[in-house]
């Protein structure tokens, strides 16, 4: 009965439905477009403010009416709400991986002990994991469900937290306060721990650091009781209200489409400043005076936001498994986007009325109903053998480094790290023998080249050219794949090149180089395997190289994700305002050669990074001629 009462005095906020369809459509768009949509990540801050609104005042409310808190109730109904479609989720996944992508078996074990305990987001950190590789690494259909680590663990303490803040600070608004406090130390830590230039998962993926989202909606709970708030307000303050709602809508969608994810500000206050809005649009979408509910009801809005756990679990399990298994979906890239999309709401659909719907009110001594376990025992204790056999053969690490590439990726790391730092410490000393010296060396290595042979397709007076030139090159696996072949027509060549890196980490790499006085004049780059980049990143790579550098950025063959195009058409742009750029048009000249390229068709086996190597050699030389 007590449980009745207090739902009984709680009404149904449909806009909150509309909260949630702007939440997901935002971290959808991100990660099918993420070049279109830079922002949409912060949908989950969305989903972080109203998990803290919504569950602290369902708290406070029934403490305000029954003097107690039934925990037992609480986490009855989290788990029934929560648990059924994870569960699901996981073992469908990997039951999947087991009996049709066995490459992406690697840690599946610690992946799914991690989730159903609620800790993967700690264990992603603590495993190296990247949210921003999106290519690398055979990309985890698994990586986005962080955020339903850390609810999972809010769910665990908030209800005893909430019931020590009541019992021993009486006033609401020094628990407001408190929670303020807490929300800002937590936004700290995240600008404290960020370091630029660098992957930013540790922040992006830490309880600590992104608690400040559901202590800030917590807050508001306090402040801005949905229970008390009245349907009936003067002319000026729904005016201020809905004001406040058009402009944080407004500005929702502009950061969706303008912030990227792994620049600076948002980790330093960027990203608070735009969970104190969600908070504001949060208050005002909640109060009954107010018309922002009602614009935010609809029924798109509320199909998609009632569906929005399913659609957030099966996104990137969809997206993974659909490119893997197309091959080539750059040709047609929006005509997958709408294929993606449709088999993620038919699955949240499904999703939602078999499982969700029907579990989140179902008594576990009702599961003995034999209509229920013949409908659905059979079928998913299939799903839950296969994946558990899947999970107890998975190897323990990601990499067994058994491939041929993966093998040519850690030898060629390896070698080049070496051979690097001679190169580092020769230029240096070149730079500090007097100029006369310098002469006398560059002219022994002009007669000791006179008689250089061939290498590859270039001519004797290219290669001899070519084995005298400085260049500096930056560069993800792809180059690393191939450095051995381009060191070998430039022996000079420092090449700083990781799995997984994207363009963002560039500037900070070139500038590090700059200032140990080892920076060429010839600069080359090969990035965007790995996802696309804006105007503003590219151009900041330019402005740190200088005007004074020849650049030279090889386009990129990725014919198994969405963004190749992007980044080659960016380049192209690119090249037309910076004239210092010059794009090697890698993906032309190869395209037609799938047999130069391991199975990934992105990375040149033997045979084709000696093609890969000659081509771009080719193109630096016959430019600098010129």
């Amino acid at each position: 009965m007590e449980h009745k009462k207090r739902l009984a005095s709680s009404r149904y906020i449909t806009g909150i439905d509309g909260l949630r369809a702007i939440a997901v459509i935002g971290v959808i768009l991100y990660h099918l477009i993420p070049f279109n949509v830079p922002g949409g990540f912060l949908g989950v801050v969305i989903f972080l403010v109203l998990t803290g609104y919504l569950i602290t005042d369902l708290l406070v409310q029934e403490w305000d009416q029954n003097g107690h808190i039934d925990l037992k109730s609480f986490y009855r109904r989290r788990v029934t709400r929560l648990y059924p479609a994870l569960v699901t989720m996981l073992f469908s996944t990997a039951a999947y991986i087991t009996l049709f992508q066995r490459q992406l078996l690697a840690q599946l074990r610690g992946i799914l002990w991690s989730n159903l305990l609620y800790v993967y987001n700690w264990w992603q950190i603590l495993h190296g994991q990247s949210y921003f590789d999106r290519f690398a690494n055979n990309e985890s259909p698994f990586t986005h469900l962080w955020t339903l680590s850390i609810e999972g663990q809010l769910y665990l303490i908030w209800p005893v937290i909430i019931v020590g803040l009541l019992l021993f600070i009486k006033r609401r608004h020094q628990i407001a306060n408190l929670l303020l406090v807490l929300g800002l130390l937590s936004a700290l830590l995240m600008a404290w721990l960020y370091v630029p230039g660098h992957d930013p998962s540790r922040v992006y993926y830490g309880t600590d650091t992104r608690l400040f989202a559901v202590l800030f909606g917590a807050a508001l709970a306090f402040i801005w009781p949905s229970s008390v708030l009245k349907p009936k307000i003067g002319r000026p303050q729904w005016l201020l209200l809905d004001s406040i709602g058009v402009v944080t809508i407004v500005v929702t969608i502009i950061v969706y489409f303008k912030l990227n994810a792994q620049s600076a500000f948002v980790y330093r206050g960027g990203m608070v400043l735009f969970t104190l809005m969600i908070v504001l649009l949060t208050a005002v979408t909640v109060h009954p005076g107010a018309h922002v509910n009602r614009w935010l009801t609809n029924p798109i809005f509320t199909w998609i936001g009632r569906r929005s756990y399913g659609i957030y679990l099966y996104q990137f399990p969809v997206m993974i498994f659909y490119e893997n298994q197309i091959g080539d979906i750059a040709k047609m890239p929006w005509l997958h986007i709408l294929i993606q999309l449709i088999l993620i709401a038919l699955i949240s659909e499904l999703s939602y009325r078999f499982v969700e719907k029907p579990l989140s009110h179902l008594h576990w001594h009702q599961m003995n109903h034999a209509g229920w376990r013949r409908l659905w025992v059979l079928p998913a204790m299939a799903v839950f053998v296969v994946g558990l056999t899947g999970a107890i053969k998975a190897p323990a690490h990601a990499h067994a480094d058994n491939t041929p590439l993966a093998r040519t990726i850690k030898r060629n790391a390896k070698a080049n790290s070496t051979r690097n730092a001679k190169l580092i410490a020769d230029a240096k000393k070149r730079k500090q023998q007097p100029s006369d010296s310098s002469s006398a060396n560059s002219a022994a290595t002009s007669s000791s080249s006179s008689s250089t042979a061939p290498i590859g397709d270039l001519t004797a007076e290219q290669t001899q050219q070519a084995q005298q030139l400085p260049i500096v090159g930056i560069g993800d696996s792809v180059m690393l794949d191939g450095v051995d072949a381009l060191q070998k027509i430039f022996p000079q060549m420092i090449v700083d090149a990781s799995v997984g890196r994207q363009v963002s980490e560039s500037p900070a790499i070139l500038t590090g180089y700059a200032n140990k006085g080892v920076l060429a004049n010839t600069v080359l780059i090969g990035l965007g395997t790995n996802g696309a980049f804006n105007e503003q990143q590219l151009d900041e790579i330019m402005r740190t190289v200088g005007a004074q550098r020849q650049v030279f950025w090889i386009n990129v063959r990725v014919p198994t994700r969405g963004w190749q195009n992007t980044v080659n058409n960016s380049l192209q742009q690119a090249a037309k305002r910076w004239p210092n750029l010059t794009v090697i048009d890698w993906y032309d000249y190869s395209n037609g050669h799938p047999d130069w390229f391991y199975d990934d068709q992105v990375h040149p086996n033997e045979n084709g990074k000696q093609h890969y190597a000659d081509f771009i050699a080719q193109q630096i030389l016959v430019h600098l001629k010129h």
